[in-house]
Parts: structure tokens; C-alpha cells; sequence
């Protein structure tokens, strides 16, 4: 599999059906791994986040999420397949884990929110297998104690697949470092997908997704979270974009494996 370099991070050259295959894979073969989605914001916090690097650099799967960075992948030459964000992504893969039989844990969102996604998906899919919620208090992770108890509590359920919906870099960052430890389950980093699929939130219009234009939404909906982000520190993605438009072309296509080096 091909991966293209992504400044400091990269994502896999593949499919919708390609990564839900590929996800199958790694639950089937028993090993462990995680699974990254990342977006224009991964993409600027990883130049300044050694954890969020490594992160990327260890993950047995990274799936674009977002038409900025396929649009950004065909102006260097390799563009992507197509987006295969982790929102798309979560019902059809907790449809192959009901057919399967895998068990699933849900790790994140707010308190009641795992509850209410996992009660609206066993109306759609009776035979999905939810063995485990869990909703951590804001700031655990500054707690040894809190973060050891819910890893603790996560493997008591043994999944076979967790839904980490912490948001970056925090899901990124325990996916990792747990990674060993929840072997062999595997994980995928969904954001806010557990609070679309409850009801909490809407998701952007589909037309909305397909143009790129899903910032402006969630911009619209929450100005005074998003701002800071999709207006100040996002504004770094030009500076990379930079770097990799005057990278030879051709460097930036890596093989899985290989280590990811900052572009240019």
C-alpha cells in the first residue's frame, strides 16, 4: 500500500471499500493496531506535537478525512482514491462487526452519549454487540490513576473493535501508547461520531461534504470553538502546502513501513 506524505504525518492511498477491507483485516488477523483519520487540523498539530508524529508513524492504518487534503493530494500529483472519513466510515464497519459477530466498546463523548449511539445502532442492527461504554471526565488524562482504571475497565470487556471519540490529539495519543495493551482489539479514532450518530450533533449536509465545505458548517454551528481553529491555527496548512508543491515530485509517495519525514 502506498501512503502519501502529509508534512510531518501521511494518510494510505485507498478506498472506502478498500479501508473497510483492510479494517477487517486487522480484525481477523488477531494482532492489534489502530486506526487514524487524519484531517487538515492533524495535519498542523503534528508539526508541533512529537506524541501526534508518533502517533502516525506507529498507526497500522491513516485514512483522509476531509476533501481539502484529497484536493491538496491531486495538486502534488498522487491524489487520493476518495475521502474515507471516520464518520462515513463507522456505520458500515459496525455493520460488518454485527454480521461478524465482533464485539465493540465504545471509549469517549460525553456521559449518555455512547448509550443513546449504541440504543439507536441496536434498533438498526440487533445483533451488534456493544460490550462496553465508557466516558471519561474532561482532564482524566492528567490523572495516572483515572487513565490506568479505564484501560483496565476497556480490556475487562475484551472488543474486538473500540471507537476511541476523544478528538485529536487525546484519541490518538491513548491509542498508541495502548495499543500493545488492548492487543487484539483493534481501534479507530472517530471524533464526533458517537454524538452524529446519538442525535446530539448534526453533521453537515452530504452536498457540503463533498465540496470541503464541512468546516464552514460546524464553524456556523459553533463559532466560538471553531474559530480559533479553522481560522487561526488551520491557517498553517498553506505554509505546508508550500513545502509539499515544491517537494520533487514523486518524494512524497512512501511505502507502509517507511518512516515519514517532514516534506520539502
Amino acid at each position: 500500500m502506498r501512503r502519501l506524505r502529509l508534512g510531518t504525518i501521511h494518510a494510505d492511498q485507498v478506498t472506502f471499500d478498500g479501508a473497510l477491507d483492510a479494517i477487517a483485516g486487522l480484525v481477523v488477523a488477531g494482532r492489534g493496531g489502530y486506526v487514524l483519520t487524519p484531517n487538515v487540523d492533524h495535519v498542523v498539530l503534528a508539526e508541533h506535537s512529537p506524541e501526534l508524529r508518533a502517533a502516525y508513524a506507529d498507526a497500522a492504518l491513516s485514512l483522509v478525512d476531509g476533501m481539502p487534503l484529497v484536493w491538496l493530494s491531486a495538486l502534488v500529483g498522487a491524489r487520493f482514491p476518495e475521502k474515507v472519513s471516520g464518520s462515513d466510515l463507522a456505520r458500515p464497519l459496525l455493520t460488518r462487526a454485527a454480521s461478524a459477530g465482533w464485539r465493540v466498546y465504545f471509549f469517549g463523548a460525553a456521559p449518555g452519549v455512547g448509550a443513546r449511539a449504541a440504543e439507536k445502532l441496536r434498533a438498526q442492527l440487533p445483533a451488534l454487540q456493544v460490550v462496553g461504554i465508557d466516558a471519561p471526565p474532561l482532564g482524566f488524562e492528567q490523572d495516572p490513576v483515572a487513565v490506568d482504571a479505564a484501560l483496565q475497565r476497556l480490556r475487562a470487556c475484551r472488543p474486538d473493535l473500540v471507537l476511541f471519540a476523544l478528538g485529536c490529539p487525546l484519541q490518538e495519543a491513548l491509542m498508541h501508547r495502548w495499543a500493545q495493551a488492548l492487543a487484539p482489539a483493534v481501534s479507530i479514532g472517530v471524533g464526533g461520531t458517537l454524538d452524529f450518530i446519538a442525535g446530539e450533533q448534526k453533521r453537515a449536509p452530504a452536498w457540503m461534504s463533498r465540496w470541503g465545505l464541512e468546516w464552514v458548517y460546524r464553524l456556523w454551528r459553533d463559532p466560538r470553538r471553531m474559530a480559533q481553529r479553522y481560522l487561526v491555527r488551520d491557517r498553517a496548512i498553506l505554509g505546508i502546502v508550500w513545502r509539499m508543491w515544491r517537494a520533487p515530485r514523486g518524494s512524497l509517495l512512501i511505502t507502509a513501513g517507511e518512516p515519514v519525514s517532514p516534506s520539502g
